[in-house]
């Protein structure tokens, strides 16, 4: 009985959901990294560079320099018509009061006419992409994909910043630099200067928001100056307080699947009996009570690679089943990463099986390589208790400055760094 119910687990990843709708209503937008349909898988926007470890950057492009493009897959036979539009967003990423023309010379709706048919694959699939369009302001950005031209239909949404470098980030006379606490915590100290713009009155208009590997679930925002030094034109961060300070984490567990025939790192087997394939990750375990060690990941990032074909249209989906040996928890536990825009949701929560005193859950993924956590909602555990925490982490760090100008009335984001903290 015990093996039925985690076979009807595993092919659950593949039952049609509906996804940020209410019963039959309407489905009901959200201005995050979001999916609306279980068909539409592996959406990415990252930038357009020929090498493909540029996946994992961050989706965030300087004005005048669009390279950025959204990508995902649609598990259907037949090609679909998708259009999408732009919605720009105040640094807390409610819609701002801007005119489309205030921000676009072109009308906003965009034909999505580049696509391409899966190979020869288990599941079949049309590959979907398309460039970002060219803005005219800088500031935070959703990009929202519809069936048709119907704006109710909605499939996809997805953030992207572009900034206009007008401030520039010093600290003792070097670009970055960050600390980390005796309490597992990592802080980032840093000075702006804006002696190449006017600021009018800096210490209420300029906020300024900080995000750990790329994940809008820890993001700190509305970030106030330490010290304003006006005749220098500076404005000086400095964070002592648990608020403004980030958990260094633990390194990301993960696995490699772009070969199938010869699976890679911390995969178990491979049940080939059924088709999609089913790939068993090797049985987790706690490890807050662990030390720390070092080895090299994505920062909670994806790649997406076939070895068996070289063709990226002859990737095939496979069943992915995770596993975590426990006792039950105080909590909701959750398999997350950035292959789950991070979310917490009903596809990627655990059940819990007493018999074998397991955590397990499963999830429909593309030919790769995964980095992945597991998460626990609690009112009495913290997020990271199955994975511990580390100042000697490596982790990416972005910081994003806006300015709330009067002309036009809205965030626009005049500054932005990314820095790694315990760079290996």
């Amino acid at each position: 009985m015990k093996k039925i119910a985690f076979i009807l687990l595993l092919f659950s990843a593949c039952t049609p959901l509906q996804y940020g709708s209410t019963g039959t209503g309407p489905k009901r937008l959200v201005l995050t990294d979001y999916v609306y349909e279980a068909n539409i898988k592996t959406v990415r926007l990252f930038r357009a560079e020929n090498d493909p470890m540029t996946q994992q950057f961050p989706a965030v492009a300087r004005l005048g320099q669009p390279n950025l493009i959204l990508e995902f897959d649609d598990l259907h036979t037949e090609r679909d018509n998708y259009t999408f539009k732009l919605i720009h967003c105040n640094r807390d990423w409610a819609k701002s009061s801007l005119m489309d023309l205030d921000f676009l010379a072109d009308y906003n709706e965009f034909p999505i006419n580049n696509f391409e048919f899966s190979l020869d694959t288990w599941i079949p699939y049309v590959h979907y992409w398309t460039p970002m369009p060219s803005v005219k302001l800088p500031g935070n950005y959703v990009v929202v994909v519809y069936r048709g031209s119907d704006k109710e239909d909605i499939i996809l949404t997805k953030r992207f910043m572009v900034y206009e470098p007008h401030v520039t980030f010093l600290r003792d006379g070097s670009i970055m630099s960050s600390g980390a606490s005796a309490v597992r915590n990592q802080q980032i100290n840093f000075t702006l200067n804006y002696k190449n713009i006017d600021l009018i009155n800096p210490i209420e208009t300029v906020n300024v928001s900080v995000r750990q590997n790329q994940r809008w679930d820890n993001v700190v925002q509305e970030i106030k100056p330490a010290f304003v030094r006006e005749n220098i034109r500076e404005l000086e961060y400095r964070f002592f307080d648990d608020a403004t300070m980030f958990k260094g984490g633990n390194e990301f567990r993960f696995f490699d699947l772009r070969s199938l025939n010869y699976p890679g790192r911390n995969v178990a087997y491979m049940d080939r009996n059924r088709s999609p394939w089913t790939a068993y990750i090797i049985k987790d375990k706690n490890r807050s009570d662990e030390a720390y060690s070092q080895y090299p990941d994505y920062n909670g990032n994806y790649l997406i690679d076939n070895y068996d074909y070289r063709r990226v249209n002859a990737a095939n989906y496979v069943n992915v089943a995770f596993t975590l040996s426990s006792p039950p928890v105080d909590g909701e536990v959750y398999v997350t990463g950035a292959f789950t825009h991070w979310n917490l949701g009903r596809e990627n929560k655990m059940l819990y099986d007493s018999a074998s005193r397991e955590y397990r859950a499963s999830a429909l993924l593309k030919q790769g390589w995964y980095d992945y956590q597991y998460v626990v909602k609690s009112k009495t555990l913290t997020p990271h208790h199955f994975e511990g925490t580390h100042f000697q982490t490596e982790n990416l760090y972005e910081v994003f400055v806006y300015y709330r100008s009067f002309q036009p009335m809205a965030d626009l984001l005049i500054g932005y760094q990314v820095f790694s903290e315990n760079q290996r």
